[in-house]
């Protein structure tokens, strides 16, 4: 990536810090093929049955719903943040009600897999989150990230608010200006819609299936990562 011209680079410090966990996430990526059978939605459990919170706490959280290519690595790296309280992995953006991962993997549902994330804005802001996210996934690739290629991945911020939709594109904005990256941004802005949670095998997937290949391969590198860049926003981290 190219770093941003001096005369904007003071315009932002924390989008210096994407750059530079975005470099590190775009460099040497390994790539694996989620949509192997044995990997894409041919091994169904129960859908829907993972124990979500029935009522977020409005009046205290704050709700994110980000998609960037796999849910699996966008789950695992916000389980670990600090401020999140939870991660849920679902599916937004398309008129089936309820749809299966078969479904959304064929790319013909018009859901994105996505990740729902409660935060406490009192520890963690919304534009920290939105620095998080351009870090861990490339926002330059249009309906695809890595060898995962479709719509069903394609990188988009689904906002809550009117504020949320503001800030997400005066930071985008900013990402641009400083030329953080080599392509264009092709990451969505647009408005929230029904969210479903996915099937409760994927929920904590990452946590509970550390040695499966596109875990141990995509996944844990940008889980790494995130740990190396962010540590200081990491739950536990003094």
């Amino acid at each position: 990536m190219r770093l941003g011209k001096p005369a904007m680079a003071a315009r932002s410090a924390s989008s210096a810090y994407v750059r530079e966990a975005g470099r590190a996430a775009l460099a040497g990526f390994v790539y694996w093929n989620r949509s192997h059978p044995d990997v894409c939605g041919y091994h169904q459990t129960s859908a829907h049955m993972v124990n979500l919170p029935e009522k977020i706490d409005t009046a205290r959280l704050e709700i994110a719903t980000l998609g960037g290519g796999c849910f699996w690595c966008l789950e695992a790296v916000y389980q670990q943040t600090r401020g999140v309280e939870a991660a849920i992995s679902g599916y937004m953006g398309g008129p089936k009600p309820n749809p299966t991962y078969k479904e959304v993997c064929s790319g013909n549902t018009g859901h994105v897999e996505v990740v729902q994330v409660s935060f406490d804005p009192r520890e963690i802001t919304w534009r920290e989150i939105l620095e998080i996210f351009f870090a861990i996934h490339d926002p330059t690739t249009l309906n695809r990230q890595g060898n995962d290629a479709g719509t069903q991945y394609r990188s988009v911020i689904f906002f809550h608010s009117a504020e949320q939709e503001a800030a997400a594109r005066e930071f985008i904005r900013e990402l641009t200006a400083e030329e953080v990256f080599p392509d264009p941004i092709v990451t969505a802005v647009e408005p929230a819609s029904a969210f479903f949670a996915a099937e409760d095998y994927h929920q904590r997937y990452f946590e509970n299936n550390p040695d499966q290949p596109y875990c141990a391969y995509v996944v844990a590198p940008k889980v790494q990562k995130f740990r190396k860049k962010f540590a200081a926003r990491m739950k536990g981290a003094a």
